[in-house]
């Protein structure tokens, strides 16, 4: 299935917010522009530091955005522990009260069903009551979470369309009119989101493309949560977005056993080393290399299938994005010797044959994984699958071993054929 245009302009605004991103740090470095961005990896602490405006043109990220000040009528009474989520946090308080903090600066408490939120509340925390219900999901990496919790009834009004979900279930729901197209993330309907008693706008870090919109649901009185899972570094980090988002419906305890078995499909997929090396990989409008950089999740997950990131010596330091942009001449000496290529095509999808991808640049010929027919192409859903980094590890396994068997993810492109050979 083609890509439809609202989804190539999506995928280009978001090459355009890693170059804003780009600028933000060179900006921050002259002293200009305060903030950092990363998940902080360090503990956390008592104050946050300045506070993510809701007009940012970006995610600008915060050091140490744990803030356990709620006022004082709650009482603090514990922490839950997060494995390898390092972009929020979660505190408990007397009466099943939750605060989530998020690495935006954002703060949000979750209100137990039947109760109300204290008199002293600070203005910048959010309130969401328990349980999650008439949710607007623009958060398309989210409805896994959802879905994994038995929770997919909490799901109202949908910022995708019916085409572009990959789940049956939900296509179900929206055949049904149980959940409606309520328009994208920068263009909702209000007055369906109004009609269908919308109680919480679950976003991606697109919406900081359009501040005006985000302004306008708070205004309508509909709590508007940025999803930052994208964000982290570990597989597993991703994963663990899901004690979030069970807190949220109620179903903590779903949520933790749904958690350990993402733990422990991951163990299972992990395997020594190869000696294989893999380059992960899209081509842009301009004909530019977009790659992932050292330490995010994709690249951790060809690590635990036992390969080796062919663009492991990437500067990783500048700040943005999981992703960098390469010329083809950058990009050849790194790739040309990798003993397996792999072509996201959840990004662009204008790669479904070998032709497809030598006519994008004719000097992949050269490249030793095009000329031993080990070139693959990622499934378009994958994207949507923040629950199966186990599988998604287990198909990198086996394509660096060169092996077509039980693959869900990623599927071989035809070698070349002597007539295509240089």
């Amino acid at each position: 299935m083609l890509r439809r245009p609202h989804r190539i302009a999506a995928r280009l605004l978001e090459n355009l917010h890693i170059r804003i991103m780009a600028l933000c740090l060179v900006l921050y470095l002259a002293g200009f522009v305060s903030g950092s961005v990363g998940c902080a990896a360090s503990p956390a602490s008592q104050n946050a530091g300045a506070i993510a405006s809701a007009s940012s043109a970006t995610t600008q990220l915060v050091d140490d955005f744990r803030n356990t000040d709620l006022g004082a009528t709650l009482k603090h009474s514990g922490s839950m522990e997060l494995q390898y989520a390092r972009c929020y946090t979660l505190d408990i308080y007397e009466g099943g009260y939750v605060l989530v903090c998020m690495a935006d600066g954002n703060r949000y408490l979750v209100v137990p069903e039947g109760a109300q939120p204290p008199a002293d509340l600070p203005k910048d925390v959010v309130v969401l009551n328990q349980p999650a219900g008439n949710v607007y999901l623009a958060a398309s990496d989210t409805l896994c979470l959802f879905d994994a919790l038995d929770a997919l009834d909490c799901i109202s009004v949908s910022g995708i369309e019916r085409d572009d979900w990959y789940l049956p279930a939900m296509q179900s729901a929206m055949d049904e009119g149980k959940v409606v197209y309520g328009g994208k993330y920068r263009a909702p309907d209000y007055e369906l989101l109004l009609s269908r008693n919308v109680r919480l706008a679950l976003e991606s870090t697109m919406i900081n493309h359009a501040p005006d919109v985000r302004e306008k649901l708070v205004e309508l009185g509909i709590p508007v949560l940025v999803e930052m899972s994208s964000y982290e570094s570990e597989p597993l980090g991703r994963a663990e977005w899901i004690k979030l988002y069970g807190i949220l419906c109620n179903k903590q305890d779903q949520a933790q056993k749904v958690f350990q078995q993402q733990v422990d499909q991951v163990s299972a997929a992990s395997g020594q080393p190869t000696g294989k090396s893999m380059a992960y990989f899209y081509l842009n409008a301009s004909g530019a290399a977009v790659v992932r950089k050292p330490g995010d999740y994709v690249t951790k997950m060809i690590e635990q299938a036992g390969g080796t990131y062919a663009f492991g010596s990437v500067d990783k330091a500048t700040a943005g994005s999981s992703t960098t942009t390469m010329q083809m001449e950058q990009f050849f000496a790194a790739a040309k010797d990798a003993d397996v290529m792999v072509y996201n095509s959840s990004i662009d999808e204008g790669v479904r044959t070998m032709d497809d991808l030598l006519q994008k640049s004719q000097m992949l010929k050269e490249c030793k994984a095009v000329r031993n027919g080990n070139v693959w192409v990622t499934d378009q859903n994958m994207y949507q699958q923040m629950l199966n980094a186990g599988g998604i590890i287990s198909d990198f396994r086996h394509v660096l071993e060169g092996s077509d068997e039980s693959l869900v993810y990623l599927r071989r492109l035809l070698p070349l054929n002597k007539d295509q050979e240089p």
